[in-house]
């Protein structure tokens, strides 16, 4: 359901003309983002590889063929030292010859073929979850690039409202500069920092377009130069399980150690296959006949390689160790990770206080400006004492815009600590 209200909402961010993104969602960046990311080729490359090797393991309860022959030359042959009137028993030839062709068909390995088969999909699924961790960890950046834009966005907004008071200013001062009541000083004043802020708008309008054009490149999509940004709704912060990417990870990497020990029993177990052999040579089986014949046998085979009982015991140990050796990397991740939820709530405590300091600071800064406004107009103040509470008030809303975008990156970076 999410994915679709994404597709849908960048349908809806589109022209049916195929222009630039007009607006974006923080959920539609991470999700263009992911689809955008090289990484996300190897999940396919994965797959494949997977598919491959189970189809070749698969492949060892096919009829396995081989063909040999020799010509041998020997110093010696078997000989009947028996010597009877009218039998005459004849001795191999020393030049022997043998074309042998040999069939097998394996049919009982231990359950080895099947234990292999399962830990190459073990390995796939663990191999496509490192993509997925390396994807999660896109979204850092994209909470950097998207917050900057959110924030240059308010910034435009506060030029505007300072222009607006200036502009306001001017007015004033152009009357009383007519009316012969104030110095031309206070006017021209008012408009060099008229122009100061608009060259103000232009640096972020700037560094705006420079965020969107890097913005564009990780999702894969050209965006608008006047993009509008969603303001992201973050969740309060309570105690939330971590689902993270990487915990699935290590219980992935558990299973494939799992099935590591279940193939060292596999291994060990007798292994059992039915065989012929036919061929054409001299001297066939029948030793006593000097001659090139024909020859077969068939059978079953038995195979039991006791060796490796020597090494099983340390094979399952090292196992063991690898067990203990994904749940300590496990538990030093959780550990770190609990360690940097505790520093954001801490942060988002402070800045949520700073936050509601900032409005009321913004308030008083706002009545001391309106009245610098009616003073200015009466010439009680110059231009000079209009533009200190002007920017007086200006310093303290950008001071809010930056605890709101803070205070929003600390809710946004909480919530992706946790893997939400």
């Amino acid at each position: 359901m999410r994915k679709c209200l994404i597709i849908f909402g960048l349908f809806l961010s589109v022209h049916a003309d195929g222009q630039a993104l007009q607006k974006l969602s923080l959920a539609e960046a991470y999700d263009l983002s992911q689809k955008n990311y090289p990484a996300v080729k190897q999940k396919d490359l994965v797959k494949q590889t997977a598919a491959i090797s189970v189809e070749n393991l698969q492949k060892g309860f096919l009829p396995q063929f081989s063909l040999s022959g020799q010509a041998t030359y020997q110093s010696d042959v078997t000989k009947v030292p028996v010597s009877l009137p009218g039998l005459s028993i004849e001795s191999p030839s020393k030049d022997q010859y043998k074309l042998v062709a040999d069939v097998s068909q394996l049919i009982y390995d231990g359950g080895m073929t099947k234990e292999q088969k399962v830990l190459q999909q073990l390995n796939a699924t663990v191999e496509d979850q490192k993509v997925e961790v390396e994807l999660y960890k896109l979204r850092e950046r994209i909470n950097q690039l998207y917050l900057s834009i959110l924030y240059l966005d308010e910034q435009l907004k506060q030029v505007d409202l300072v222009k607006a008071d200036i502009q306001t200013g001017i007015k004033r001062v152009e009357a009383q500069v007519q009316n012969g009541v104030a110095f031309k000083s206070n006017l021209n004043m008012l408009k060099a920092e008229l122009l100061k802020t608009e060259q103000r708008s232009i640096e972020v309008k700037a560094s705006k377009k420079g965020l969107v054009d890097a913005m564009s490149l990780f999702i894969g999509h050209e965006l608008d130069e006047h993009l509008q940004l969603e303001r992201p709704v973050s969740d309060a912060v309570i105690v939330n399980e971590i689902v993270r990417p990487e915990l699935k990870l290590y219980r992935e990497q558990q299973k494939f150690i799992g099935q590591q020990e279940k193939l060292i029993t596999a291994k060990n177990l007798p292994k059992a296959s039915l065989f012929a052999q036919g061929g054409y040579g001299r001297p066939g089986l029948n030793m006593l006949l000097n001659d090139f014949d024909f020859f077969y046998i068939g059978g079953i085979r038995l195979n039991w390689s006791l060796g490796g009982l020597y090494t099983k015991k340390k094979e399952k140990e090292q196992v063991n160790i690898n067990k203990k050796m994904v749940e300590v990397q496990k538990e030093t991740f959780l550990l770190n990770t609990n360690s940097l939820l505790k520093q954001q709530k801490a942060e988002i405590d402070k800045l949520q206080k700073l936050v509601t300091s900032d409005n009321e600071i913004i308030s008083l800064r706002k009545s001391v400006t309106d009245a610098a406004k009616a003073q200015l107009e009466n010439g009680v103040i110059t231009a000079n004492d209009f533009l200190k509470e002007v920017n007086a008030e200006d310093q303290a809303r950008q001071t809010l815009i930056t605890h709101q975008v803070q205070l929003l990156q600390a809710q946004i970076n909480y919530q992706t600590i946790l893997g939400k």
